[in-house]
């Protein structure tokens, strides 16, 4: 019998541990994201507890009572990891994970090493290593930081038992500070091409619009189906599509490919990595090159699930990282997405900038792309052009790219009705009288 060399990742229980410091702060919605975000990184949320204070401990970020219960539980679930809703300092999770006994992990933390598991391409994973290593610096006497440093350049794997140890401690900061050094030199270097590509997409003129929104909204979804309905090849080659799953941070990847509409119209469709709510600062300015993607777009498309019940917190949250990263008064369409798992009815046009949807419906689709074109095209100067039987190849290649609103011909040459952008009427404009 062949023996069996699967392995099966283990499970591990946590306690999840929360203060409430507003009567305003959803702190519901925070925990569930929390707990989807321990499931992501294969945590199993036993537990969770709950301090309200007005501000935190500076010591042990909870107050003595709160330690004492996390210590008590700790020991009756056999918790391997408390998972802390906020980015606490290095003195907190030391004194912490000192009178409770286990790893402390925050939230910062928990995305990091989430992230890390992720990235597949050189950029993501050097931005990634990027952003742990200046997490980790100020953390090297904490238990995640010697779980980080086994993963550093190994591309992520999860938490480790604790007790970093003080030995070596200026070493290990000299050498964490030259990596970061390093790292940043490569990344420059890699982004150089990813901006000269940028400036070439630029002047061909092609339009481009970028996907975002919460994590798990269905971006990469709805990329997928415009893809196999419009996208060169995308129906039966895998790798032109991109990878989608029912799970936070599915995809750290930035991909762009190019969607042809049956009228020739033609524009650049761009998948970013997922928006969550207290997205921790070391990565906004990590994947920052990333999300130029978005900030260079001529249209932003916010994919919203609207089926979840804290939708409009989700918004929020991608307002918020989009203002973080300096887009603002962007032309953006609200695509209400996951209509089919609701009792709304889809497609549904509100306006010029929202619409609600099913990404898999083809009617929606189309309802949405209408929307698209309106606003992307609506620079287009509608002309008639008279093109001389010499100059045939221009009609060809006005043809190539414009569906003709009119043509017909004359004894001297092809009469030609179609819309063009600025640039391309100044480019025909001998031929426009």
């Amino acid at each position: 019998m062949a023996q069996n060399t699967s392995t099966e990742i283990r499970v591990r229980p946590v306690i999840l541990a929360a203060l409430r410091q507003d009567q305003k702060q959803n702190l519901d919605y925070e925990l569930e994201e929390l707990a989807n975000l321990a499931k992501a990184n294969n945590l199993k949320p036993v537990e969770t507890y709950i301090q309200a204070l007005e501000r935190p401990n500076p010591a042990t970020y909870f107050g003595k009572g709160k330690v004492e219960e996390l210590e008590a539980a700790v020991r009756t679930y056999e918790a391997e990891m408390i998972v802390m809703n906020d980015e606490l300092s290095p003195s907190q999770i030391r004194n912490l994970e000192e009178k409770t006994g286990t790893t402390v992990v925050d939230r910062t933390g928990l995305i990091l090493d989430i992230f890390a598991q992720r990235a597949q391409t050189k950029v993501a994973k050097l931005q990634v290593q990027l952003a742990r290593l200046e997490y980790q610096l100020p953390r090297l006497r904490t238990s995640m930081s010697v779980s980080m440093d086994q993963q550093t350049g190994a591309g992520g794997g999860g938490f480790t038992s604790r007790g970093a140890g003080e030995t070596k401690l200026e070493q290990s900061r000299r050498r964490l500070t030259g990596e970061m050094v390093a790292i940043k030199k490569e990344l420059a270097a890699l982004q150089k091409d990813t901006t000269t590509q940028g400036k070439q997409r630029q002047e061909s003129n092609t339009k481009t619009v970028a996907l975002v929104g919460y994590t798990n909204a269905g971006k990469s979804t709805l990329m997928n189906r415009l893809l196999a309905r419009f996208g060169q090849g995308a129906l039966t080659d895998d790798s032109k599509q991109v990878f989608e799953k029912d799970m936070l941070f599915a995809t750290l990847n930035t991909t762009i490919r190019q969607l042809t509409l049956p009228d020739k119209k033609k524009f650049l469709l761009s998948d970013t990595v997922g928006f969550v709510s207290k997205l921790p600062h070391h990565l906004v300015a990590a994947f920052e090159s990333t999300l130029q993607e978005a900030a260079n777009a001529d249209l932003l498309l916010q994919v919203v699930d609207v089926s979840d019940e804290h939708h409009q917190d989700m918004m929020k949250t991608t307002e918020e990282t989009l203002g973080r990263l300096g887009i603002k008064d962007k032309a953006m369409i609200t695509v209400f997405n996951k209509a089919d798992k609701v009792d709304i009815a889809f497609p549904q046009v509100d306006g010029e900038s929202a619409i609600t949807i099913s990404a898999k419906d083809e009617k929606s689709q189309d309802e949405l792309l209408g929307l698209i074109k309106q606003e992307l095209f609506s620079d287009l100067e509608e002309v008639t052009l008279y093109v001389p039987f010499a100059d045939s190849a221009v009609v060809s290649t006005i043809l190539g790219s414009h569906e003709a609103i009119k043509q017909d011909f004359n004894e001297e040459g092809t009469v030609l009705t179609v819309a063009l952008d600025a640039g391309e009427v100044s480019r025909y404009q001998k031929y426009i009288k």
